[in-house]
């Protein structure tokens, strides 16, 4: 019984140990590592008003809003600026507009690639006056137009603004950014932006990420799969791709090339610092030479005692107080570690922190190291 259970325990093995053999490597879709260059997002911007605000909108002092408000009255047939009569002077004592409650924005958004019209789109609702607050506002019709000066959407919604803006008897209290809002499906795409997906003889796509091993892989993986020279690489990032002129064919086909899986090249050896919040990440090509590295602080404490002078009774002196100080040097004895030649990512990590180096540490040794030319990495600093 023993026996039988030792051989299933080593056939168990050898059988794990096979499924591991058999896994193929790590691979990407294409879909994942590039994408096609005529499919693509267009920025869209307008210029609109937002009204139905509580008393927290641009007021009077914004020249461009009243001239927005008077506008939009003027093209639905109100006129503001024909002269008050003497009834309507006595009435309203010959005010100006006073648009507490309306604000300026800018509105942008982005239109999808092969946006269709009549489909809806989110938009972005901005501020750009003296108004503290969008919560509650109405966006009014807006025309978003394109880099070309060409209307591709309208817009027009209620606001959905997060942000809080209170304040009270002295005290104040700010969630968020209440003088930018959402509208989702705000508004409606009114044309289409023409591509050459559906009239090009080739197809070509744009790595994500610069890397000759990566696009020749993309290649090879589609000649592979479709034979011939169905593919042809442009450089570093693009690459072409033969495709059927019938739209229908076109889009079955990119479908099986997206799907496609291919083994990227690794990236390059890189450590990211963030010297503001102390993170590092390095990669895991990073090698560094033969390097001593020594790592420590001269600490300094400064402490101070205050005593009270009592002189003797008949000597005539006067009570005076004192300060006593104490100056303290600390350095300690921090161990000096190798790195032995060709070291990884695993021997970089283990070595800093048997030191104990803080992240601040950390990032003086490896600028120390990216100096002294010891470290194989790109050293970025954000």
């Amino acid at each position: 019984m023993k026996t039988s259970r030792k051989s299933l325990t080593l056939i168990l093995a050898m059988v794990a140990m096979l499924l591991v053999a058999a896994m193929p490597a790590r691979a990407d879709r294409v879909k994942d590592l590039a994408q096609v260059a005529a499919v693509r997002t267009n920025q869209l911007i307008g210029y609109g008003v937002v009204v139905g605000l509580q008393g927290t909108g641009d007021g009077s002092d914004i020249t461009f809003t009243i001239q927005s408000i008077k506008s939009v009255l003027n093209r639905m047939g109100v006129s503001v600026d024909s002269p008050l009569s003497d009834f309507e002077t006595a009435v309203t004592g010959g005010a100006k507009l006073d648009l507490k409650n309306a604000a300026a924005v800018m509105v942008t958004a982005e239109l999808p690639a092969f946006a269709k019209p009549g489909q809806r789109i989110d938009v972005t609702v901005s501020a750009m006056g003296k108004a503290t607050n969008l919560r509650g506002g109405t966006l009014l019709l807006t025309a978003m137009r394109g880099v070309d000066g060409e209307t591709y959407a309208i817009a027009q919604g209620s606001l959905t603004a997060t942000g809080i803006d209170a304040a009270a008897a002295g005290s104040k209290v700010a969630i968020g950014v209440p003088t930018a809002g959402r509208i989702p499906d705000g508004a409606t795409v009114e044309r289409m932006v023409e591509t050459p997906f559906d009239r090009s003889a080739e197809v070509v796509f744009n790595v994500h990420r610069k890397d000759f091993t990566t696009t020749n892989a993309i290649v090879s993986a589609i000649n592979q799969r479709f034979g011939g020279d169905m593919a042809r690489a442009i450089d570093g990032i693009s690459l072409a791709v033969r495709a059927p002129m019938d739209i229908t064919q076109r889009v079955a086909f990119m479908s099986l090339i997206e799907n496609l899986d291919v083994r990227p090249g690794e990236p390059p050896a890189r450590v990211v610092v963030n010297a503001r919040t102390g993170t590092v990440v390095i990669s895991n090509n990073v090698r560094v030479s033969a390097a001593a590295v020594s790592h420590g602080t001269i600490s300094v404490a400064i402490a101070a005692t205050n005593e009270v002078s009592q002189p003797n009774a008949f000597a005539g002196g006067q009570t005076a107080a004192v300060q006593n100080a104490t100056v303290e040097v600390q350095e300690p004895n921090k161990p000096m570690f190798l790195f032995q030649p060709g070291v990884d990512l695993r021997s970089i990590v283990d070595a800093v922190n048997q030191v104990g180096a803080s992240p601040s540490s950390l990032i003086a040794i490896l600028e120390a190291l990216k100096t002294a030319g010891s470290l194989r990495a790109e050293l970025v600093v954000i």
